[in-house]
């Protein structure tokens, strides 16, 4: 009896009790780190690198029959578990691993249906898939006859290319797909190149030379089909040079709801200009204590030449974190393991990169946009005031902490094998810090309300100009003007925006995320912390140890919910 009772104080003390899959800050419990679904969830994982490993050559039919094969297993593994009988974190973890399998199906259907159409641009494909697959295992090749597969393939590419600058245009997706194709295939040819060249003496007589041609030849093909593709973007034309690609209303309604945001892209709009006019008033009201009246510009104009001189903008940046560091400790709003406030890492930005991004970013490290010495004299001084101080204090706490480094830093820790990444979670937190902040009266000065209204406008602008594009609404140029007029952007620091919004590879959704999903945790803040249910500690503390996923599913388990395996969005969070 009483080595009864000493085993189930040692279970107790080692697991804790059973929890609703929901973390209780202090209680350790086994679905801290667990639940039932993390036992296919972890294999798969292990499983799908393997196979990206093995078949390394992107959008070979080999590698896609392969993934296409390992989905098809592990839904079927997946509905086998009795979801009725899971707890709430559990549940959670079913709906999305289910989600995420059935998109990755989709998305490989696609590109088995791309492939089919660009089978005639790439007849030379098959035979080097082949002459990959035999080396992996280390066949003999017979190195005279491949030299003269690959004269025929450089032959043929010639031909192909003479064809292609006769062509009109060529479907954007399709020209895409076949130039990433191509490269697949130049990795292909490098693979068989690099593991018989030297160590084969026939092929290293015979090889080299026609492998630089076939090589070379490969990459000009994969340019000229990404340019043709250029030629039939659905965007309308205009001067601005950046070329992206609309996805149009029923694609942006499909992706809304694989992210469970249950608004259509009009309503979502509507909320932006609702929040623009809220902007409108808080910045005028700054402007008036600047001494502006209602000339916000000019008071802007001001906020934006406080920048600090080129070579002391990171001494500012780190004055801004120790200034948001302390003031989230004092209002005791989260938990700081104290190694997280020492590995993070300064870096600065290549003025290749300030392109694209016009300001600093931030995650496992800072990366600082200031200007450099081959910079021209205006891009410089745009650079400079456009990362002021007070524009600055609203993103410090954006990119480090409680924003991006100790999302990273606790997602390593918590419930790690969650892949939910969203940019409704990660960006949209991060902006919930900006929006509890000014709550909070984190801007000392009216200056700091105009930087912090700055990026506030900047969101709402993210979602109007970036849904305008991908509807069919809006030009390039026609965004970055919007963002000069509306928002004050630097012209240069516009251009960075837009060109990062549609051709840095960011998904359509991306840039909506940041507003959307911030109203997302504030209608869940109101929910919980509001009613007294939880403490800003606790709150807080709960959203990163549920790791990242759709907001709404967080919020299911914190509230305890009863869900269903076919579950459908329906939170009218805004």
């Amino acid at each position: 009896m009483k080595n009864g009772i000493l085993f189930l104080f040692l279970l107790f003390f080692f697991f804790g009790t059973p929890q609703s899959g929901s973390t209780q800050t202090g209680n350790p419990s086994l679905y801290d780190q667990t639940s039932e679904v993390n036992n296919l969830m972890v294999p798969y994982d292990a499983d799908k690198a393997s196979i990206e490993r093995f078949y390394f050559i992107r959008n070979s039919p080999e590698r896609r029959e392969k993934l296409i094969q390992l989905n098809r297993e592990y839904l079927g593994l997946l509905e086998k578990l009795d979801f009725a009988s899971l707890p709430v974190g559990s549940q959670v973890d079913y709906i999305l691993f289910k989600r995420n399998l059935n998109e990755d199906l989709r998305l490989l259907q696609i590109e088995a249906r791309e492939f089919d159409q660009i089978k005639p641009w790439i007849p030379f494909a098959d035979s080097l898939y082949l002459m990959e697959k035999y080396r992996r295992r280390g066949a003999a090749i017979d190195s005279k006859k491949f030299a003269g597969q690959l004269s025929s393939i450089q032959s043929e590419i010639s031909l192909l290319t003479g064809k292609l600058q006769k062509e009109a245009s060529l479907d954007m997706s399709l020209g895409n797909r076949a130039a990433a194709t191509v490269r697949g295939l130049q990795t292909a040819l490098k693979s068989i190149f690099q593991f018989y060249n030297g160590y084969d003496p026939q092929f290293t007589w015979w090889i080299p030379i026609s492998y630089k041609q076939t090589d070379s030849l490969l990459n000009s093909y994969a340019i000229a089909l990404t340019k043709k593709g250029k030629q039939s973007s659905n965007q309308k034309t205009d001067n601005s040079g950046i070329v992206g690609n609309p996805i149009g209303r029923e694609e942006i309604i499909r992706e809304l709801q694989y992210e469970m945001i249950p608004y259509s892209p009009e309503e979502l709009i509507a909320i932006a200009n609702k929040e623009f006019a809220w902007c409108d008033e808080e910045v005028r009201k700054a402007s008036r204590e600047m001494g502006f009246g209602d000339d916000w510009k000019a008071a802007q104009e001001k906020v934006k030449n406080s920048y600090v001189p080129a070579g002391e903008q990171p001494q500012a940046i780190l004055k801004l974190y120790n200034e948001s560091v302390a003031f989230l400790k004092k209002n005791n709003l989260v938990t700081i393991p104290p190694l997280s406030e020492e590995d993070w890492t300064m870096d600065m930005m290549s003025p290749e990169r300030q392109l694209f991004a016009p300001f600093f970013l931030g995650g496992e490290g800072l990366l600082i946009s200031y200007p450099t010495n081959t910079m021209k004299e205006e891009d410089k001084l745009m650079s400079m005031r456009g990362n002021n101080p007070h524009f600055s204090r609203a993103t410090v706490h954006h990119e480090l902490i409680a924003g991006h480094h100790l999302q990273g830093f606790m997602n390593d820790r918590y419930k790690a094998y969650r892949h939910f990444n969203t940019p409704f979670w990660v960006e949209g937190n991060a902006v919930y810090w900006e929006f509890l902040l000014w709550d909070k009266h984190f801007p000392q000065s009216p200056e700091d309300k105009i930087g912090m209204l700055f990026w506030r406008m900047h969101r709402c602008a993210r979602i109007i100009f970036s849904l305008n594009y991908h509807l069919g609404n809006w030009t390039p140029q026609q965004c970055i003007d919007f963002l000069v007029d509306r928002v004050g952007h630097e012209r240069a620091n516009a251009e960075g925006e837009v060109r990062r919004s549609f051709t840095g590879g960011y998904p359509p959704l991306y840039q909506i995320g940041y507003m959307i999903g911030a109203f997302q945790f504030w209608a869940l803040k109101k929910e919980l912390v509001d009613s007294g249910k939880m403490t800003f500690l606790q709150y807080h503390d709960a959203i990163l140890h549920e790791n990242a996923m759709p907001v709404e599913m967080l919020r299911a388990i914190l509230t305890h919910q009863k869900l269903t395996s076919d579950f459908k969005s329906s939170w009218r969070f805004y």
